[in-house]
């Protein structure tokens, strides 16, 4: 008796940036691209030709089918059906790091709820050279098209795992000679007065709530960005993008 294949889980990718990342990254299935037949952007003629070559279907249709296949979304003009973000497995990361030495970034961001800030954060990770991206699998926004889009399609070439146990993750990282550095806005030392390790992990906090406590614990020292009396607090994705860009910076001297 045959058994039916199991179906592979789908989503939509909306927007340009999204959609044109999704092709040149290649790391996961992309089913067919509608696109409205009002779009008319000078980046079309790229997508159809990925879309060629890569032998993936695409349709024009009317723009009205496009508002109700994205929920009414602010789709652009153009989707993807595509299948689940493809994550890495935690095994797989202490693998590359053990066997490349060159893979000496990481970045856990603690239990974010907003995906704009998530998307933000893997877009600047890419820019600075992050090789690893880990998010706690519970208390935590996920990888969804919403944060591809928020992200400008970043997220279609990160490396993303998601950890049950971030503590014994953190743990397993020290074992591989990485210093933990946890983003703190009461830490008492700046950043910009810190000599940072050459492997490091960096933390960021949550919107609300920052580090967990027993993930505090955890770190080797805590960091933090020097700012005007009165000012609130920067949100978790400038905080972030900032604390990258000065470790980047201290990379490249």
């Amino acid at each position: 008796m045959k058994t039916r294949k199991k179906q592979e889980r789908q989503e939509i990718l909306l927007g340009l940036h999204s959609v044109y990342e999704a092709l040149k990254a290649g790391k996961r299935q992309i089913f067919k691209i509608f696109i409205s037949r009002d779009f008319n952007q000078p980046n079309i003629k790229k997508i159809i030709n990925f879309a060629i070559k890569k032998k993936i279907p695409f349709e024009f249709i009317k723009s009205d089918f496009l508002d109700v296949m994205t929920k009414n979304s602010k789709h652009q003009g153009i989707a993807a059906k595509v299948g689940h973000y493809p994550l890495v497995k935690i095994d797989i990361v202490f693998k590359e790091i053990k066997n490349n030495s060159a893979r000496d970034f990481i970045l856990i961001i603690e239990c974010l709820e907003d995906p704009h800030n998530l998307g933000a954060l893997i877009r600047t990770a890419l820019c600075v050279g992050i090789d690893f991206i880990m998010i706690p699998k519970n208390r935590a926004v996920y990888p969804s098209p919403s944060v591809s889009r928020a992200s400008a399609g970043a997220l279609e070439h990160a490396n993303i795992s998601l950890t049950t146990n971030t503590v014994s993750v953190i743990q397993r990282l020290k074992n591989q000679g990485f210093w933990i550095a946890g983003l703190d806005a009461q830490a008492r030392t700046s950043i910009f007065k810190t000599n940072l390790p050459q492997k490091l992990v960096l933390i960021v906090g949550g919107e609300h709530k920052g580090i967990r406590p027993l993930v505090k614990k955890q770190c080797d020292f805590l960091i933090s960005l020097p700012q005007k009396t009165g000012v609130s607090s920067l949100n978790a994705s400038v905080a972030g993008g900032a604390a990258m860009y000065e470790v980047f910076r201290q990379k490249n001297l």
